[in-house]
């Protein structure tokens, strides 16, 4: 566990809060001009970046550096150098942008802090439904300024399971699992946005979420919200998941292990 005082936790943790809000809400003023954006498709066609991604991580390294400048920020699309650093911020400023660009509200402002190797915050921010979801190491994990908790389910077919997945992973294990899935009376939703379906996950709207591979900007807030929610999670960050990215897969102490035996035997958790 992490060294990190109880001071430097709550100075961070409301500040964290506070820019994903802000940034929220510049990434919305984009959001209601989305048709004027210039796009660009990154490794494939469904892999899609706006003018608007770029702006709004701007706009959020810009305010950590100038309150916390000895901090490190890893953004999804201008990178960082972490090496030294105590701090770790890693933000993505628009985690659904294909949602984010088709006029889906299924978007969000993804945003953690990691020290000394420990994910330690979590946030969340939805501004078209007017919810941050945010969690501090010890703190609880909240919906605005209501406790949320892991769904209670104790068999997977008594609610929704979120999934993702994306084309830098194989098919077949996916569909293997959803098959499994299915066939013990499960189901399951894919919204474009891991980060907020992990989070629906921590507020006990879905049973878990699983996805085979996320990176650290959208997959670490879900990975806090759950363990403070009473649920449990993979060890996202072994295996240099900071640098990498690693599956993720979040439920309650009942439901983890049932979903982790449909998953393939080679699967990295």
């Amino acid at each position: 566990m992490s060294s990190a005082s109880l001071t430097e936790l709550d100075a961070r943790y409301h500040f964290a809060c506070d820019v994903a809000k802000t940034a929220a809400s510049r990434a919305l003023s984009w959001y209601q001009q989305r048709h004027q954006l210039v796009v660009e498709h990154k490794k494939d066609l469904q892999d899609v970046v706006s003018e608007a991604d770029r702006n709004v991580e701007e706009l959020v390294k810009h305010l950590i550096h100038e309150r916390f400048p000895d901090d490190a920020v890893l953004g999804e699309e201008s990178g960082g150098e972490t090496s030294g650093a105590r701090f770790i911020w890693v933000i993505d400023p628009i985690d659904g942008t294909s949602s984010f660009l088709n006029g889906l509200h299924n978007w969000c402002v993804s945003l953690a802090i990691v020290c000394e190797n420990e994910a330690v915050i979590g946030v969340v921010c939805d501004p078209n439904h007017h919810e941050t979801f945010h969690a501090c190491r010890g703190k609880g994990a909240w919906v605005n300024d209501k406790r949320i908790q892991a769904h209670s389910a104790q068999q997977l077919d008594q609610g929704l399971l979120g999934l993702s997945s994306s084309n830098s992973q194989p098919v077949e294990p996916l569909t293997t699992f959803i098959g499994a899935l299915l066939a013990q009376g499960g189901m399951f939703i894919r919204n474009g946005s891991g980060a907020l379906m992990s989070a629906w996950a921590a507020a006990g709207r879905l049973i878990g979420y699983y996805e085979a591979h996320m990176n650290p900007w959208d997959g670490l807030p879900g990975i806090v919200l759950m363990r403070e929610a009473g649920g449990i999670t993979n060890d996202y960050l072994g295996n240099q998941g900071l640098q990498n990215g690693n599956p993720v897969l979040l439920a309650n102490a009942v439901i983890y292990p049932q979903l982790k035996a449909l998953l393939p035997a080679h699967a990295s958790i």
